[in-house]
């Protein structure tokens, strides 16, 4: 059976859609990343609308249905990133069909456009899963474990891949 995928980049407008993956992906996976569900679910409006002035919103839908999300902030960063991705996530019932390389074949296209030639993240050093995904759509670990500053006493694993453009 064909599914249809696609990837596209939320305005402010569309906040509220971003915070219902966030929150999903919150409920679903907490310990898979830095953030708080009874903080980031008080957050208003303003607060969401806000975070689009910092943040590329990437939403993944397949046969229409939301799917996956992540985020892209344009920066200089360690190892040459110009783009930092955070907050992947995709929902279970979506796992494993390609939302995540569709993501970045979007990231891709846009690279140069946006000026994220080079990607960079951060993974929890025992998520080995999410560590598996990573390097399969080719990013490397690079440099040592880094200390959170939001979560004391858990490290991550800086990963970096380049555009492919």
């Amino acid at each position: 059976m064909m599914t249809d995928i696609k990837v596209e980049a939320l305005t402010a407008d569309q906040w509220q859609r971003a915070r219902e993956l966030r929150l999903a992906s919150l409920r679903d996976s907490a310990h898979a990343f830095g953030g708080n569900l009874e903080l980031e679910s008080a957050q208003s409006e303003s607060e969401w609308r806000a975070k689009f002035e910092k943040l590329s919103y990437l939403v993944a839908t397949i046969d229409g249905a939301d799917g996956a999300i992540m985020t892209v902030e344009k920066l200089v960063g360690d190892f040459g990133a110009t783009a930092w991705v955070g907050g992947c996530w995709t929902n279970p019932t979506f796992r494993g069909k390609g939302l995540l390389r569709a993501m970045f074949d979007f990231v891709d296209r846009n690279a140069l456009e946006k000026g994220w030639s080079c990607h960079g993240l951060g993974v929890w050093e025992d998520n080995y899963s999410a560590i598996a995904a990573y390097e399969k759509l080719g990013f490397v670990a690079m440099g040592g474990l880094q200390e959170s500053t939001r979560i004391p006493g858990k490290h991550y694993q800086r990963m970096i891949r380049n555009s492919v453009i």
